[in-house]
């Protein structure tokens, strides 16, 4: 097993992989810790900072603009960009405007619409996206899983088929099996590399089914990630979901992640063990959901090591503390060094 404790000369190279919110909030903690591109000599201890973001997406505003421009779904990319790019910024906060109304527009992001007119100019969405970074003047990089077209399939316990993320979501009844469409799908050869020549690969926190798994099931990305030296770090969500995740513990997310690809691929979990307050807990149990238990004697027979610490944020939702998620990454992973495989 790979550990996290020796100290590295130069700074390290991160991978982070994920969608929807979850992602965002990790970036948006890490960039603060970016060395300056090409000063070796930077006390700050993120070399590289790579985005993996999930294109499954077949909701809202990415739905829309996916059936009629054919584009990939920009939302979860527009996010990332944002989440990227310096702060205060005007730029950031025009990718995020909204419209509140007008034909066609009402519920389209600027940034959305961005994103798929550059795809349509470039022919390229990837492209899309690497033209939209230098426009926001982000710090790190943001890839699409995959530059194909693909949906997400769930089968249920009860043998029904469930076609698109967003009918995924809204489903109340188990998922035993999720699959794309196409099956074969190829990853960016950009991604590769990245996982290839990463130090530590962040995965998580973020929707089970729709976030963490639909990265993971491009096969090319697996096996990036089961090729890697680098240390591998489940961050585990807060609370369940409804219908998918209902009563799952951390090792259930994680079993059911192995199950999907192959044991092993995680090295640690890192855990909330902060309380959460009753009247939240009473708003999520009236939805279905409730705190993630973090099951560590289970996690320890599935050969993961756990790190915990405070990091619930409560401000009428529950949410990851980015400071103090950010801190315990940095301190545990990064600061200290990732010690690569040999």
């Amino acid at each position: 097993m790979r550990v996290a404790a020796e100290k590295r000369s130069l700074p390290v190279r991160v991978v982070a992989l994920g969608g929807g919110t979850g992602l965002s909030a990790v970036l948006r903690g890490l960039k603060q810790h970016i060395a300056e591109h090409g000063d070796v000599d930077s006390a700050a201890p993120i070399a590289d900072l790579t985005a993996v973001v999930t294109v499954t997406d077949d909701g809202g505003s990415s739905g829309r603009l996916r059936r009629e421009y054919r584009v990939l779904p920009p939302g979860d990319i527009r996010n990332c960009l944002v989440a990227l790019s310096p702060a205060p910024n005007l730029l950031g906060n025009l990718f995020q405007y909204r419209f509140p109304a007008g034909r066609g527009l009402a519920g389209h992001s600027f940034g959305n619409l961005f994103l798929t007119a550059l795809t349509n100019i470039t022919g390229d969405f990837p492209r899309a996206v690497q033209v939209s970074a230098q426009v926001l003047a982000i710090r790190g990089r943001i890839y699409p899983s995959t530059a194909q077209n693909v949906t997400l399939e769930a089968e249920l316990v009860n043998g029904r088929v469930i076609p698109g993320e967003t009918k995924i979501s809204q489903s109340r009844k188990r998922i035993a099996r999720l699959r794309l469409v196409p099956r074969r799908v190829r990853p960016l050869p950009e991604v590769v590399r990245a996982i290839r020549d990463a130090d530590l690969i962040l995965i998580g926190p973020g929707s089970l089914y729709t976030s963490i798994l639909p990265n993971l099931l491009v096969p090319g990305i697996l096996r990036a990630i089961v090729r890697s030296r680098a240390v591998r770090v489940y961050i585990a969500n807060l609370m369940t979901q409804p219908g998918e995740t209902r009563h799952y513990t951390v090792a259930d997310h994680v079993r059911a992640i192995y199950d999907h690809t192959r044991p092993g691929i995680f090295d640690f979990a890192v855990i909330n063990r902060a309380p959460i307050s009753a009247r939240l807990l009473r708003r999520y149990a009236e939805q279905g959901a409730e705190p993630v238990d973090p099951s560590y004697e289970e996690l320890g027979k599935l050969g993961l090591r756990c790190v915990s610490g405070a990091l619930v944020r409560e401000d009428g939702r529950v949410r990851h503390h980015e400071a103090r998620l950010t801190k315990l990454l940095i301190d545990r992973f990064v600061s200290g060094g990732a010690k690569r495989r040999s």
